[in-house]
C-alpha cells in the first residue's frame, strides 16, 4: 500500500513517473528518417570553415601569430581547466558504468547488438586512435625518455624509461576513451533509447527542453560540434600526412618534407576516401577497420619477436606499476609545478586533452552509431577498458623497443622530425624495407577510415541527425576536412614546425566544446533518472518501503512476512451448477 500524495507538485511528479513507466522507443526512430539538410547549421558551419581556409590561404603568417597569441593566453589562464574537466569526464563515465544506470540498454529491452564485438571494437579503435597511435607510438616514449617530464626523477636510466612509458600510457589509455564515452553514451542513449535524432543538440532535450534544443540554442550546439569535429579530424589527417611523408623520406623517395608533398599526400588519400565513402559504414569502414586491426596486430607481433623481446617483457610490470603509482600526480600536473611545465603541458597533456575533447563529437557520434543494443555498462567497459589495454600493449612494445635502441647507441631522437622516428626504429629490424611499406599502408588506411568516419558524422550533424546522410554531403565535408588540414599544416610551414600549427589550432578549437560537454553530462544524468528502468526500480523500492512500514505498523516489527513461492497458472473456475449456490452458502 502506498500512501496517497498531497499537493500539485507530487501529483505532477507521479504523473511524469507513470508516463515514463509505460514509455517505449518509437517503432521508427528520428535517425531512421530520410535526410533533410538543416541549412542554418550547414551554412553557418560552412561559412566559418571557408573563412578559416581563406584566411590561411591569404595570410598564413597572420593566422599562425593569432593562434599562437590566443594559445598563450588560454594556457596561462585556462590550462588548469583542461586538466580538471578531463578528469571529470573520466570519473563520470566510470561512475555511470558501476551505478544503477549501468543496466539500461541503448535501445529496446532485449534488443541484440547491431555488430559483433570484434567488429565493434575494431571500428571504434580505428576511428578513435588510428593515426595517433602510429605517429606517437615511438615518438612520445622516446621524447619523455630523452627529456623527462617536469618534476620527475631522472636519476637513473631505468627510472627514466619507466617514467617515459608511464607518462605515455597516462595520455593514451583511460583519459581519451573516458572522454569519448561521455559523448558517445549521450548520443546513443538519446537516439536508440529515446528515439531522437543523432544530433548533439538532441541530447540536451532533458536539460533545455525539446523546443529550445530544436531552436537556435540547439543549432548553435550543433555548429560548435561540427567545428570541433572539423579541427580535431583535420589535426589527425595532418599528422597522417606528416607520417606518410616521413616514410617517403626514410625510404629515400624524397629528400625533405615540403608543404607541396604534404598537399599531394592529402589529395591522394582523399581520392581513396571517396571510394570508401560510397560503401558506407557497414561495408567500407567495417572492412577497412578489420584490415587495419589485422595489420596492426601483425606489426606488433613482428616487433615483439624480432626486437628486444626479453627487455620489453621485463619492463611491462614496472611500467604498469609506475603508471598507477604516479597516476594522481600526472593527473594534477599544472603550470604551478614551475619551470617549463606550461610549455610542456601545451605540447603534451593539455594538447592531448584538447585533441580528445575536439574529437568527441566525431568519435562519440560514430561510436554511438555502432553501439545500438548494448547496455551502458557494456558500452563503457568496451569503450574504455578494451582500447586502453590495446594502447598499453602498443606503446609498451614500440616505446620500449625505441628506448632500447636509443640506449644501445642508435640515436633515434636526433631527428627533429618525429614523424620519421617510427620508420627509423624499424630500420634496425629485419626486412625493414618491406615493414616500412606496410607501416605506410597502415597509416594510409587509418587516414582513409578517419576521414570517412568524420565526414559521415558531419553529414549527420548537418542533415537532421539521420543515420545515413546523403553521399554528396558526406563527400563535401570530406573535402573541407582535407582543406582545413592543409591550411593547418601551412600555418606550421609544412616542415618541422607543422606539428605546432596542428596542436595550437586544435587546442583553441576544443576550448568552447569542453563547456558544452560539461552541460551534456548534466543533461544525460537528468535523462537517465527518467528512464523506464530507473523509474520502475525507484517505484519498486518505494512500494517495498511502504509495504514494510505498513506491515510493521499493523502487525509489529516481527509479526509479518513476505512469502515467496513459484507462480502458478490460475485455471478458470468451472461453470456453476444448479444448487451450488445454496450448498456453498450452507
Amino acid at each position: 500500500m502506498v500512501r496517497p500524495t498531497h499537493g500539485s507538485s507530487d501529483t505532477t511528479t507521479n504523473s511524469a513517473d507513470n508516463q515514463d513507466l509505460l514509455w517505449e522507443p518509437p517503432p521508427v526512430l528520428e535517425a531512421e528518417r530520410p535526410p533533410r539538410t538543416d541549412w542554418a547549421v550547414f551554412l553557418t558551419a560552412a561559412a566559418f570553415t571557408l573563412a578559416f581556409v581563406a584566411w590561411g590561404a591569404i595570410s598564413d603568417e597572420t593566422l599562425a601569430q593569432v593562434a599562437e597569441n590566443l594559445l598563450a593566453g588560454l594556457m596561462r589562464y585556462g590550462g588548469w581547466a583542461f586538466v580538471l574537466v578531463a578528469g571529470v569526464f573520466v570519473v563520470f563515465a566510470l561512475w555511470l558504468a558501476f551505478s544503477k544506470y549501468g543496466q539500461i540498454p541503448l535501445g529496446r529491452e532485449g534488443e541484440e547488438p547491431q555488430y559483433t564485438t570484434v567488429s565493434w571494437v575494431a571500428m571504434m579503435f580505428a576511428t578513435g586512435m588510428g593515426i595517433g597511435l602510429v605517429f606517437y607510438g615511438v615518438a612520445e616514449p622516446l621524447a619523455h625518455y630523452v627529456t623527462p617530464p617536469p618534476g620527475t626523477d631522472a636519476a637513473s636510466e631505468s627510472q627514466r624509461t619507466l617514467t617515459a612509458i608511464a607518462t605515455t600510457l597516462f595520455h593514451w589509455t583511460l583519459y581519451p576513451w573516458g572522454i569519448y564515452a561521455v559523448v558517445g553514451l549521450a548520443i546513443a542513449y538519446t537516439t536508440f533509447r529515446r528515439g531522437h535524432s543523432q544530433l548533439i543538440s538532441a541530447a540536451f532535450i532533458p536539460l533545455f527542453g525539446e523546443r529550445a534544443a530544436k531552436g537556435p540554442l540547439g543549432k548553435a550546439v550543433d555548429v560548435i560540434a561540427i567545428l570541433a569535429t572539423l579541427f580535431g579530424s583535420a589535426c589527425s589527417l595532418g599528422l597522417g600526412a606528416l607520417q606518410i611523408a616521413g616514410g617517403f623520406q626514410t625510404l629515400g623517395w624524397t629528400s625533405q618534407t615540403t608543404f607541396g608533398l604534404l598537399f599531394l599526400i592529402i589529395a591522394a588519400i582523399m581520392a581513396c576516401y571517396l571510394v570508401s565513402a560510397v560503401s558506407g559504414i557497414a561495408r567500407g569502414i567495417k572492412w577497412l577497420s578489420n584490415t587495419n586491426m589485422v595489420m596492426a596486430v601483425l606489426l606488433l607481433v613482428f616487433v615483439l619477436v624480432t626486437g628486444p623481446t626479453v627487455y620489453i617483457l621485463d619492463l611491462v610490470p614496472g611500467a604498469v606499476a609506475t603508471f598507477f603509482q604516479d597516476f594522481f600526480e600526472m593527473a594534477g600536473r599544472t603550470q604551478a609545478v614551475g619551470g617549463n611545465t606550461a610549455e610542456w603541458l601545451s605540447t603534451w597533456t593539455v594538447f592531448y586533452w584538447a585533441w580528445w575533447i575536439s574529437w568527441t563529437p566525431f568519435v562519440g557520434l560514430f561510436i554511438a552509431k555502432i553501439s545500438r543494443g548494448r547496455t551502458i555498462r557494456e558500452f563503457v567497459a568496451g569503450v574504455i577498458v578494451v582500447p586502453s589495454v590495446v594502447s598499453l600493449i602498443w606503446f609498451v612494445i614500440f616505446g620500449c623497443t625505441a628506448i632500447h635502441f636509443q640506449q644501445s647507441g642508435v640515436d633515434l631522437a636526433a631527428s627533429n622530425q618525429i614523424e620519421a622516428q617510427f620508420y627509423g626504429m624499424l630500420q634496425n629490424l629485419p626486412w625493414s624495407g618491406v615493414v616500412n611499406v606496410v607501416l605506410a599502408v597502415l597509416v594510409a588506411i587509418f587516414f582513409i577510415t578517419g576521414a570517412d568516419s568524420a565526414s559521415i558524422v558531419m553529414g549527420t550533424l548537418t542533415q537532421g541527425g539521420v543515420d545515413k546522410p546523403r553521399l554528396a554531403m558526406t563527400v563535401l565535408w570530406g573535402m573541407l576536412i582535407a582543406a582545413v588540414a592543409a591550411i593547418m599544416l601551412l600555418v606550421g610551414e609544412g616542415g618541422s614546425t607543422a606539428i605546432d600549427g596542428l596542436q595550437n589550432i586544435t587546442i583553441l578549437g576544443a576550448a568552447p566544446w569542453a563547456i558544452v560537454m560539461l552541460l551534456l553530462c548534466v543533461a544525460l544524468l537528468k535523462g537517465l533518472r527518467r528512464d523506464p528502468l530507473a523509474v520502475r526500480e525507484r517505484k519498486a523500492r518505494e512500494l517495498m518501503d511502504e509495504a514494510v512500514i505498513t506491515g510493521a505498523r499493523t502487525y509489529g516489527e516481527s509479526g509479518f512476512q513476505f512469502p515467496v513461492a513459484p507462480a502458478r497458472r490460475e485455471e478458470a473456475p468451472p461453470p456453476p451448477r444448479k444448487g451450488d449456490g445454496d450448498a456453498s452458502e450452507t
